[in-house]
């Protein structure tokens, strides 16, 4: 046998012996898709939520501001402000993941945003410097319990005033007013709240959107997460057929992903204020004190252009307070 012959039956032979090992092997099922598993925290709620909670009247009638208030560095003895002060530092609950309201730049490592915004501003009436801040990323359902425990001075998260939250802690005047909508893949033939009957909707645990979409009349399912981004993601994975939650929260996850849109008409106003701890009613005076000087001097309106502009449209007029005395 010539080389060339000999090495022609080798590979041959070994094409051979390959075929055989393949011949007792199952075949590849390419349909096979492996599970997606769901965000820590996720679950599906099941349990009717609590009844609306009225009893306090009017939620966002806040404490009116005194007379005059104090000069950046010259807080009042006695108060919550010089206590701030004396510790050098406003700590405040916030968000870093809702997209320019609280989140934090993937460029630069800070939290920015227009509550940020809001946050900054009472250190600068405090201290001068809107930098003598500290800033703790909270979940929507931490945002009481630091407060109740005194690990913050104040909250600045898109969060609701309702009367239920008003019996643990105390609020400013309204901020911002935001409108809980639902956000949906496009042509996903989702319009509305109206038609997701039978089908799961994402929202935050400690939420004021997850009793609204439990109490919604087309009865969807409602799954509780962590994080909003986790009911982006889901929604992205199909784990579930929309988001609902305020028009804030689901105009920056729409510009984040564009094969998503916000639907249907607002299903609730949701009015935000500053949250503080229940017996620093000092600090509530002087919080809507800043706020009624953000709002006239266009501090409001330049914060609203810079974040939200792009996401909402121009910006509306500041919501005007409403005080309880």
């Amino acid at each position: 046998m010539s080389t060339r012959s000999g090495r022609f039956a080798l590979i041959v032979a070994l094409a051979l012996v390959a075929l055989a090992g393949c011949a007792g092997q199952p075949p590849i099922n390419t349909q096979v898709k492996a599970t997606v598993p769901l965000p820590g925290g996720a679950q599906v709620v099941t349990s009717p939520p609590k009844p609306e909670n009225t009893s306090c009247g009017d939620p966002t009638a806040s404490l009116r501001p005194a007379s005059s208030q104090p000069a950046p560095g010259q807080m009042p003895a006695g108060t919550t402000m010089q206590r701030i002060a004396q510790r050098g530092k406003l700590i405040v609950g916030v968000d870093q993941n809702t997209y320019k309201v609280g989140y934090r730049d993937p460029a630069t490592g800070t939290i920015e945003g227009f509550d940020i915004d809001m946050a900054h501003d009472v250190a600068k009436a405090i201290f001068g410097d809107p930098n003598r801040i500290q800033l703790r990323a909270l979940t929507s359902a931490q945002r009481l319990t630091a407060l109740v425990n005194g690990d913050v001075d104040m909250v600045v998260r898109t969060m609701s005033i309702t009367c239920d939250r008003e019996l643990q802690v105390a609020f400013s005047s309204v901020y911002y007013v935001a409108n809980q909508r639902v956000l949906a893949k496009k042509n996903s033939g989702i319009t509305s709240m109206a038609s997701l009957a039978g089908k799961k909707v994402c929202a935050t645990s400690g939420s004021t959107s997850l009793p609204a979409i439990l109490n919604a009349p087309s009865k969807p399912t409602a799954v509780a997460v962590t994080d909003w981004t986790d009911c982006l993601v889901m929604l992205q994975q199909d784990q579930v057929d929309a988001v609902s939650t305020d028009d804030t929260i689901l105009a920056g996850m729409a510009a984040q992903d564009r094969y998503t849109q916000l639907v249907g008409p607002p299903i609730s106003a949701e009015p935000y204020g500053i949250a503080i701890p229940k017996q620093n009613t000092d600090m509530v005076r002087f919080v809507n004190g800043v706020l009624d000087q953000i709002r006239s001097n266009g501090s409001w309106t330049a914060s609203y252009d810079k974040w939200l502009a792009g996401l909402l449209g121009p910006a509306p007029a500041p919501p005007q307070p409403r005080y309880r005395d």
